[in-house]
């Protein structure tokens, strides 16, 4: 039997759902969340996940949650948002938050994980790293795990500097009092170096890389 796709809001804002209480939110910033500009779509799309038995909307308590698990259980596809470009090299790509599509890949190639985002890697300086055994080139998909803000020596990372943002390997330097932010490339590229003090921020850990099919 053929079933119809979801509507993207739909889906939209069932992981938006999964991933926060949005019960006390208005609709007007629910919609910039998941990239609407008219509240009455977002509540006429609510209002539908809510008649099929998706959601339950608790208008008294303000909350908004999911009830069933039938899009999980019965589809073998999961959605992790785009939220924009990460550079590989010099960190020269403003950061982009704003979601820019989904990135629709099998469970079992990825399970699912609460918080979970996809940024579009740019620049060979991780072309020699080595996640699950996969390095990093331009046009692959860093999967990145949002809620690890508190990386360990070694770990890969996301983060922004000066409003933008790059992908590197983080090493801590505690003789001097430093972080290291390391290239792994078949180029050289200089370490950039951050002091406590500095517009640095972490954006979550790179957990997997989807390459980019050729």
């Amino acid at each position: 039997m053929y079933t119809l796709p979801m509507h993207h809001l739909q889906e939209r804002l069932l992981t938006l759902i999964d991933n926060q209480n949005i019960g006390g939110l208005p609709l007007r910033e629910i919609g910039i969340l998941i990239g609407e500009t008219l509240p009455q779509k977002v509540k006429h799309h609510l209002l539908q996940l809510e008649r099929k038995g998706f959601i339950s909307i608790d208008k008294k308590n303000e909350i908004v949650r999911r009830v069933s698990d039938k899009s999980k259980s019965s589809d073998l596809i999961i959605s992790i948002p785009i939220v924009g470009s990460a550079n590989c090299g010099p960190a020269v790509i403003f950061a982009n938050e704003n979601i820019e599509g989904y990135l629709k890949i099998s469970k079992r190639l990825l399970p699912y994980k609460k918080g979970l985002y996809a940024i579009k890697a740019d620049g060979n300086s991780l072309n020699k790293a080595n996640i699950k055994g996969k390095n990093i080139e331009t046009g692959d998909y860093a999967i990145i795990d949002s809620e690890n803000i508190s990386p360990r020596d070694g770990d890969y990372i996301v983060s922004i500097i000066d409003g933008m943002a790059n992908i590197k390997k983080f090493r801590m330097d505690k003789t001097h009092s430093r972080v290291a932010l390391l290239s792994e490339s078949t180029r050289e590229y200089p370490p950039i170096f951050i002091h406590e003090s500095d517009d640095f921020r972490m954006s979550g850990k790179v957990i997997d890389i989807v390459k980019k099919f050729h």
